[in-house]
């Protein structure tokens, strides 16, 4: 199983930008899809952003495209979430997580498996 961390979370101003970094360890990440999802006080767990093993397709939530860009770094074991013109309602835990190689991208939380501990983004207005 691999193991996640993120880090890159913090307090930003509205507009500003944030880059969020997941580490694995365990296992190569080329053996997975990645994705991040968020999850704000009393809200449910909320798809952000999906790339394939190799690099590509990429899929994103509706709402963030344009502003939100994920990629990966296999030789790192690296994913990204570049996050651009960030709004208060960005504000929630980031998440980084590790599904099965799927020839379709998704946005269904169950179908990933390995999650990290998650790492706090707030947007001040």
């Amino acid at each position: 199983q691999v193991q996640l961390v993120e880090s890159g979370g913090g307090l930003v101003q509205a507009g500003g930008s944030l880059r969020l970094s997941c580490v694995a360890s365990g296992r190569t990440i080329r053996d997975y899809d990645m994705a991040w999802f968020r999850q704000a006080p009393g809200k449910d767990r909320e798809f952000v952003a999906a790339i394939g093993w190799s690099g590509g397709p990429t899929y994103y939530e509706d709402s963030l495209k344009g502003r939100f860009t994920i990629s990966r770094d296999n030789v790192k074991n690296t994913v990204y979430l570049q996050m651009n013109s960030l709004k208060p309602e960005d504000t929630a835990v980031y998440y980084c997580a590790a599904g099965p190689i799927s020839g379709v991208l998704t946005n269904d939380p169950a179908r990933y498996y390995s999650w990290g501990q998650g790492t706090q983004v707030t947007v001040s207005s």
